[in-house]
């Protein structure tokens, strides 16, 4: 008998994954799809930073074990990068170096949740909030937003969802699905009540670089000491360095919850040591490699944002960071026949051939996340085909 844990017979795959492994089994078959799922650029690693890795392994310094929090220059390259570009300062053991962001992501929930504690979740989310605080244990309090506004909540909106048992607080600024982009007196109005209350900010900040048409993303953390001091930041170079693969992230904040984070990371896992040495040259490195991506995507974004706005059936608005479209698709779905918006993305990969992600793993059924990580060429055809199947459904 095979026996699975309660727990995690809980726990449902993550929607963009799903949907990226159906596309590679439809594309091993010989099938043209257009993949518009996976957040990742489609920008190779610049050169420095893998050859820094290549170095590195010439050199033997990744033979043995390092540190569980990471190499010592990375987490100081960190530190020194931050306090650059955000003009805050932390000391070496207010930084973890992990296994991308989602792995600091868990780290942190299962560090500071408690069978019971619910955790303050703006809709819509990333895919792997909601299943990490289950997983430690926590009850997922989720906060609608809509896309008259922004896809932003208000302080009276958490508020209203707050009790006793209110533990955390998650940020996600620029937001995966949406891009939208929360302004400084935003996030001070949240994080002094987030204070007040005695509330963590967890400050995912993953897409803090990738900006778009004259938008800035600020860190939460740069606000005021006392906002500094009731969060983590969670950050990595997988989305402004083009290093997806390599697998690094890392949180900032509270030298307690970080030392119990390095704790817990010592009976898991810690990342490898090439893939540190890589990391340390990219954020030491030139940074003009960072603007140039963020130009492309942000050529892009205005390139395929009016295409989209042409689709019969599409609702949106133009996001102002990240590389993501969210997009209500309730109307194009009706028009095609189909009720839900989880049957007409399945329908646009099977008979329209291409690929987007349904949003109810994001908190909002009625939309999907459409990604702009590909060249205008190809979005203009993955447009072209999303029309004609409308249109022809219709």
């Amino acid at each position: 008998m095979v026996k699975i844990s309660k727990r995690l017979m809980k726990v449902q795959e993550s929607p963009t994954l799903s949907t990226s492994n159906k596309v590679n089994q439809l594309k091993s078959k010989g099938y043209d799809i257009i993949s518009l799922t996976v957040g990742e650029p489609d920008f190779q690693t610049p050169k420095h930073i893998s050859n820094a890795a290549i170095e590195a392994i010439k050199q033997n310094k990744t033979n043995h074990y390092v540190a569980t929090s990471g190499i010592l220059p990375l987490r100081q390259a960190i530190i020194d990068y931050h306090n650059l570009h955000d003009g805050v300062t932390y000391e070496l053991n207010q930084v973890i170096v992990t296994t991308g962001a989602k792995d600091a992501l868990y780290g942190v929930f299962q560090t500071i949740i408690d069978p019971g504690d619910e955790v303050l979740i703006p809709a819509p989310y990333w895919v792997s909030y909601t299943e990490q605080v289950e997983l430690a244990g926590g009850v997922n309090i989720i906060i609608d937003s809509s896309l008259e506004n922004n896809f932003k909540v208000t302080v009276e909106d958490l508020e209203s969802k707050r009790t006793e048992k209110t533990t955390a607080l998650i940020l996600n600024s620029p937001n995966n699905p949406t891009g939208s982009i929360y302004s400084r007196a935003e996030l001070e109005t949240i994080g002094n009540w987030a204070v007040e209350n005695d509330i963590l900010i967890i400050s995912d900040e993953i897409y803090y670089n990738l900006c778009y048409n004259g938008h800035e993303a600020v860190s939460v953390a740069s606000l005021s000491e006392p906002i500094k001091n009731q969060t983590i930041v969670i950050n990595g170079v997988s989305k402004s360095y083009a290093m997806t693969g390599w697998r690094i992230g890392y949180a900032m904040g509270n030298e307690t919850i970080i030392k119990k984070m390095t704790q817990f990371a010592s009976h898991s896992a810690n990342p490898a040591a090439v893939s540190q040495y890589a990391a340390l040259a990219a954020l030491t490195g030139k940074q003009e490699v960072v603007d140039d991506m963020r130009r492309i995507f942000e050529k892009r974004l205005n390139h395929f944002y009016p295409l989209l706005e042409s689709v019969p059936g599409f609702k949106m608005i133009k996001p102002q960071g990240a590389f993501y479209v969210f997009v209500n698709a309730k109307e194009a779905a009706t028009r095609t026949g189909f009720s839900d918006v989880s049957d007409f993305s399945l329908a646009l990969i099977e008979e329209a051939k291409v690929a987007v992600v349904s949003g109810d793993g994001f908190g909002f059924p009625d939309f999907i996340r459409i990604s702009y990580t590909l060249d205008e060429e190809t979005l203009t055809e993955a447009v072209n085909r999303i029309k004609s199947f409308i249109i022809s459904k219709s």
